[in-house]
């Protein structure tokens, strides 16, 4: 996003204070921001509920009048928001697409007229709604609502320019993107950015190696040596492989699904609140210097993943991923595995320590246990056709950190949690138990009552990596007490849906 960049560039000092601050906000108005909140909850549910209302409507007739696809297109708008699930809007580069084509029936044509103009009309009341959250405090609230926006109203510019996007020969780009195709580029799924005149021979088996064309199969013996690999570039990382082009390729593209999902939840983390209501207000720019990519290192194999990890790692502990924060690396190694969350887990633990300045040994001395919770929050991320999920009931963690506290009776309370550092925690005989709990109570923070307590779970983490934090900061940040905040955690784990939990 337009900020990443220049976020580096902040006086470290001022992000400290910045996050006293805040701390001290909700501490002495966290009954006033609640109430703000609510009001906007409602507001939003009201909204909500009229625009499927006028959809069913619109369905209605569309049936009457034998457009049986249409009025199925016209439903699939109204799935309800689940509260226990963050979405992530996936975005094509379309400009203005048409649902019908100009040979359609008339009758057609009016439906698309028709559905346009609600969705239009829809989203700019959910664009005033996500700039009276931005006024209230509320950053999380007033991003997700620009993301519900775009689901329904994809070509909306205000809300294009709130992710980064650019209109280049009509149609939707990144700015990446733009300077790509400037250069005569194109995207392949299996490739990556390639001259658009290399892809027939690619595709036919070729590649374009030091200055030259030689066969797949050369590239692959040249390649096989890590100090030779190959080196995939996407938007936002820089992934050195000996695998394949094409595995790295594929594992980009895993990244920066992942990317997004961290970008669109955790805006405030990296960007100040002056920042984003600025450019909520459309007085700020759109996208500035991206910054340096994040750098991750993909090995064919585990034996050369340990091989070159050897004394990064102790020798009894087994890994198949790890963030080297003193290396600002991510390493990974090829398996056959489709389960991804040791890649979501770990790249997260990247994105919080690379997107803005940070304290050595991050939660050395207390609240170690939010950078795992968080990163276990990570390992949800979910794809679902059009769109991707993060939390949701049916998270594995999640479901786990149900069992332990319910079933187990296994729950250290908040105000002993906090206390523990690294080390603490990390050689704790009861480690699987802790990280379980520290993933549900992630969910908890970034949930509980429709994302009350995520603006100051942002702000808990914000604390933590800029080394400013106590083991009190949550309950100030809150404004709950950490014995009230057990008994909020257990009465949501209660919540839960128990068929959609066990699974």
């Amino acid at each position: 996003m337009w900020w990443i960049g220049t976020q580096r560039a902040w006086n470290f000092k001022l992000i400290v204070c910045a996050v006293i601050a805040c701390a001290g906000l909700w501490a002495s108005g966290s009954q006033a921001a609640a109430g703000a909140l609510e009001v906007i909850q409602q507001d939003r549910a009201r909204l909500e509920s009229e625009f499927a209302a006028q959809l069913e409507r619109l369905a209605a007739t569309c049936e009457a009048q034998g457009l049986t696809d249409e009025a199925r297109k016209t439903r699939q708008l109204t799935r309800p928001r689940d509260p226990w699930t963050l979405y992530v809007v996936t975005l094509s580069g379309d400009v203005d697409e048409d649902l019908t084509s100009d040979s359609s029936a008339p009758a057609a044509r009016q439906w698309e007229a028709e559905l346009r103009k609600l969705g239009e009309a829809h989203a700019a009341g959910l664009l005033e709604l996500a700039r009276q959250a931005m006024r209230a405090k509320h950053a999380s609230l007033g991003y997700e609502l620009v993301l519900a926006m775009l689901r329904v109203d994809p070509d909306n510019e205000q809300g294009r320019k709130l992710l980064g996007f650019i209109r280049y020969k009509g149609r939707w780009h990144t700015p990446f993107e733009v300077e790509k195709l400037r250069k005569g580029q194109v995207w392949h799924d299996q490739f990556g950015w390639l001259p658009a005149g290399y892809v027939s021979r690619y595709e036919a088996g070729e590649r374009y190696c030091n200055g030259r064309w030689i066969s797949r199969e050369e590239e692959t013996r040249l390649r096989s040596d890590m100090s030779r690999a190959w080196h995939v570039e996407t938007e936002h990382y820089s992934i050195r492989t000996n695998h394949s082009l094409e595995a790295g390729v594929k594992l980009g593209q895993r990244l920066e699904r992942l990317y997004r999902a961290w970008q669109q939840t955790f805006a405030a983390y990296y960007a100040s609140p002056e920042q984003l209501l600025r450019l909520f207000e459309g007085r700020g720019a759109g996208r500035g210097d991206q910054g340096p990519r994040h750098l991750v290192t993909h090995f064919r194999n585990r034996e050369e993943y340990n091989r070159a990890l050897e004394g990064h790692i102790p020798r009894d502990v087994a890994t198949t991923g790890i963030y080297l924060g003193d290396m600002r690396t991510a390493y990974f190694f090829a398996t056959d595995d489709e389960d991804h969350s040791t890649l979501y887990h770990e790249a997260s633990h990247q994105l919080f320590s690379e997107t803005r300045d940070v304290v050595a040994n991050i939660g050395l001395r207390a609240n170690f246990w939010i950078l795992e919770g968080i990163a276990c929050y990570m390992e949800s991320l979910s794809q679902h056709g059009g769109f991707d999920t993060l939390g949701g009931t049916r998270a594995p963690r999640l479901a786990a950190a149900r069992h332990r506290a319910l079933a187990d009776q296994f729950y250290v309370p908040l105000e002993q949690l906090t206390l523990l550092g690294m080390s603490q925690l990390q050689r704790d005989p009861r480690i699987a138990k802790l990280y379980s709990q520290s993933a549900g109570l992630t969910h908890f923070l970034m949930h509980f009552h429709d994302g009350l307590y995520r603006d100051a779970l942002l702000g808990y983490i914000s604390a933590v990596y800029s080394g400013v934090d106590r083991p009190g900061t949550l309950a100030e940040l809150t404004g709950k007490s950490y014995s009230e905040l057990d008994r909020e955690y257990r009465e949501f784990l209660e919540q839960l849906p128990i068929e959609a939990a066990a699974k």
